[in-house]
């Protein structure tokens, strides 16, 4: 996409529900197309969370994590839930009692988990923005800290506070023999393991948290007992979790039920439509589409997505998405990292030099055409 020419769009009006990193992709080709379009999100900002977890070690950083969506949206924002989806009048239920009718509609609703990796509650920008900056204070005090999950996510986690605070205790629990994502390398995982092992973390593999229902998270505590299923027990001050992550199919889970696959996604075809349904698109984690959920997934389905609904109007053939050879970074800290290109592994410096420092920041406010602080 990407082009600034105007289509012919009489009468054509897309609503996309959520402004992940699929939702704000796909809005801002629709404005640079001059298509019609309301993006709805409960929240005031976008938020950029392949930086989360920094912003929750190093103060200051958060703030260039969430972008306005009323600066770069205008009038095309509304902030709001959605409750109802009703394909047959092909409108959108607000819960405020706005409704707004479509003639294309983008899901792109996300997904959640545990924050600080995820911000599941309805702040403002401010407020959000504390949250993290609370979150730095709370782990600024522990000396000793439990990561829970060695997922991505928790391979991150455990390699920022390493990184910004050498001195701390960490421990990374995990359920799995090997680190980070089945489908990444294997020489990849190994070496995300070798990373965590040179900064210091302490790793337990294998063992699975039995008394998590239990345990405060991300609360500095003067001591916090966590036990494994294997007996071994660990005493903190603090406890991040980064598993669990879930499909928000709650936009959506009335009106496509039966178009949902078992951990709520909607089932799409070649061309991310939903199930039966041309002129209704999913994106990014809520499409149920052979690959792992990640933002750079999102913004190409986005891209497919959009050129599809210009390819209607205009009856051209459709733009088939093809999920290819994987591609995956892994910030394992500012100054490392870890991944691959296309399926290939590349070295440390190139992922320290494409992810680690900034983290893509950067590339989400060029998105929304907006200026970091």
């Amino acid at each position: 996409m990407g082009s600034q020419v105007s289509v012919d769009a009489r009468g054509v009006h897309v609503v996309i529900v959520g402004g992940g990193f699929g939702g704000i992709a796909a809005a801002s080709q629709l404005q640079a197309l001059s298509v019609s379009f309301t993006l709805v999100d409960m929240k005031d900002s976008f938020h950029h969370n392949v930086a989360a977890l920094r912003a929750s070690v190093e103060s200051g950083f958060a703030k260039k994590t969430f972008i306005s969506y009323s600066k770069s949206f205008k009038e095309s924002f509304r902030q709001g839930r959605v409750v109802e989806i009703d394909l047959k009048n092909q409108t959108v239920l607000l819960e405020g009692g706005e409704v707004l009718p479509f003639s294309h509609l983008i899901l792109a609703t996300g997904s959640t988990g545990f924050f600080p990796g995820k911000l599941n509650q309805v702040l403002s920008q401010q407020d959000a923005i504390q949250a993290y900056e609370d979150m730095v204070r709370q782990v600024q005090r522990s000396q000793s800290i439990v990561v829970v999950g060695g997922g991505s996510a928790g391979v991150e986690m455990a390699a920022e506070i390493k990184t910004e605070y050498p001195d701390k205790e960490v421990t990374l629990i995990h359920s799995n023999v090997a680190l980070a994502d089945k489908e990444l390398l294997p020489c990849v995982r190994q070496e995300a393991k070798e990373i965590l092992l040179q900064k210091g973390v302490q790793l337990l593999l294998s063992e699975r948290v039995s008394n998590l229902a239990e345990l405060p998270f991300n609360e500095y505590r003067e001591s916090i007992s966590v036990q494994t299923d294997k007996g071994t027990e660990v005493a903190t001050n603090l406890v991040i979790v980064c598993n669990g992550i879930k499909i928000n199919s709650f936009a959506y889970h009335s009106a496509f039920e039966s178009q949902m696959a078992s951990n709520g996604a909607l089932r799409v075809n070649e061309y991310l439509q939903v199930e039966g349904c041309s002129h209704i698109y999913a994106i990014g984690d809520c499409a149920d589409v052979q690959e792992p959920k990640m933002a750079y997934h999102a913004g190409l389905h986005a891209n497919v997505a959009v050129a599809n609904i210009v390819h209607s109007m205009k009856q051209r053939p459709l733009k088939a998405y093809r999920p290819g050879a994987l591609t995956f970074l892994l910030a394992m800290g500012r100054n490392d990292g870890v991944g691959q290109i296309s399926g290939f592994y590349v070295g440390r410096f190139m992922v320290r030099l494409a992810k680690s420092r900034d983290l893509f920041v950067s590339t989400s406010w060029k998105t929304m055409r907006q200026s970091p602080p």
